[in-house]
């Protein structure tokens, strides 16, 4: 997935050199912003740098490093003390040693862990931003349909005030379209609350000022057909984070192996070394064969018998990686249990939405009816005839299973945004929406 959020990042990088006076923002722009300008993101890249780097440090301890020093000083009396050298240069290299293996194998399994922990973060930043670009998209049409609903109990209100002068109608009609009324604007006051916390937060992600900051129902992308609920299904693959958690523990395992392989088991080390020694020192005159080049290499070979401190440290290690391995399979449980319920919970959302679409298409199948009354007359001149009453009531109605319909359209986005994360999913639906439109600079 890497690869495709970072092709993200530059087409939004070049998309996007927005002004705070922007308005509007496509989905793949601001998935790609917020994986750009994401903390969490580069605190991830940070890490996996530092993995990397102690990697090449335990590898590196087999190139010899050079090491240079001077001890000059005025001449001595008597007998010269110490090697009173004008320059001297040392270089020491491991050679050989059984648990400095195991420790690269160590090494490279948390730059492993590292590398997946980051991708998963990044899955993490993706799966957030999308969800809070649709929550937004939703406010901003809710507050639509609220705006309008509310002219509707407005009108209702002067209607039935208008009834009950002419006594049509009695206070208790009155107070009950006021109250509606009054509940429509709390709800208006409610949904203002909730797209500033959405759009302050999307800005937070994107790195966006959040005045003005809307979004673009056409930018985002159909999504990917549900799963099935089959459990059969369910332990094809796994997530970053569960394979993160694994390469940990193989990381731990590792470093435990090379710590138990200290005791009885022999080091070896190359050492050089070159000096130049001063002649102003009385070096020359107490030995014979006095000369100012000297260099000498050799191995130096260690054999730990025993170091009660070591083996401590090895018991500690095997703990280590045992509890690492213990919170993988925790992780790994969790994981499973989670994707299982997000897939019996995308079934029921699906079939929620179903309801909710065609609860509002019968409110506004009766709309319709009853808008033709209206306009045509039922032709029953003693039935009961439709009145602008009716007409406002019918509108708020329809209205309140639009809402309702727009409420469980996201709870089923959110769900299968989930799902596809879960799934592992995430990374194709990104990559087609990619693929399916162009970016788009920002509408100012």
């Amino acid at each position: 997935m890497i690869c495709t959020l970072r092709r993200l990042i530059v087409s939004s990088a070049l998309a996007c050199a927005v002004t705070p006076a922007v308005a509007q923002i496509s989905f793949t722009s601001a998935v790609g912003l917020a994986l750009k300008g994401s903390p969490k993101v580069l605190t991830a890249q940070a890490d996996v740098d530092k993995a990397r780097a102690a990697l090449d440090q335990l590898r590196d301890a087999y190139i010899p490093n050079v090491v240079g020093a001077s001890s000059i000083g005025p001449p001595s009396y008597g007998f010269p003390l110490g090697q009173p050298s004008i320059y001297n240069l040392n270089s020491q290299s491991l050679v050989f040693s059984y648990s400095q293996r195991d420790y690269i194998r160590g090494a490279r399994a948390s730059l492993d862990a590292a590398a997946l922990s980051l991708k998963d973060v990044r899955e993490a930043v993706a799966e957030d931003t999308a969800i809070t670009y649709l929550a937004l998209s939703r406010d901003l049409q809710r507050q639509a349909v609220l705006q309008e609903q509310q002219g509707f109990a407005d009108r209702l209100v002067s209607i039935v005030q208008d009834r009950l002068t002419a006594g049509q109608d009695t206070g208790i009609d009155l107070t009950t379209v006021r109250l509606t009324a009054a509940q429509i604007r709390l709800a208006r006051l409610r949904m203002d609350d909730e797209t500033v916390a959405d759009q302050a937060h999307l800005a937070r992600l994107i790195g966006l000022p959040p005045r003005g900051l809307a979004t673009s129902a056409d930018s985002v992308p159909p999504f990917l057909p549900s799963q099935s609920a089959d459990p059969s299904a369910i332990m094809v693959t796994t997530s970053p984070a569960v394979e993160s958690a694994y390469a940990l523990a193989r990381s731990k395992r590792e470093i435990a192996f090379g710590d138990s392989r200290y005791i009885l088991r022999p080091q070896v080390i190359l050492d050089a070394q070159y000096s130049r020694f001063a002649k102003f020192n009385n070096l020359q005159d107490y030995y014979f064969r006095f000369q100012q080049n000297n260099a000498a290499i050799g191995v130096q070979i260690t054999l730990p018998f025993f170091d009660a401190t070591r083996r401590a440290k090895a018991r500690e290690s095997n703990a280590d990686a045992a509890h690492a391995e213990h919170d993988a399979d925790s992780i790994r449980d969790q994981f499973l249990d989670s994707r299982l319920k997000a897939q019996h919970n995308v079934a029921e959302l699906a079939a929620r939405n179903e309801i909710a679409t065609l609860d509002q298409q019968l409110a506004q199948q009766n709309l319709d009816a009853l808008m033709v009354q209206l306009n045509t007359g039922n032709g029953n001149l003693a039935g009961t005839q439709m009145t602008p009453k009716d007409e406002q009531t019918s509108r708020i109605a329809e209205r309140d299973k639009f809402l309702a319909l727009l409420n469980a359209n996201f709870e089923l986005q959110q769900a299968q945004i989930n799902l596809m994360r879960e799934s592992g999913d995430l990374e194709s639906w990104l990559s087609a929406a990619l693929q399916a439109q162009p970016v788009d600079p920002a509408k100012h």
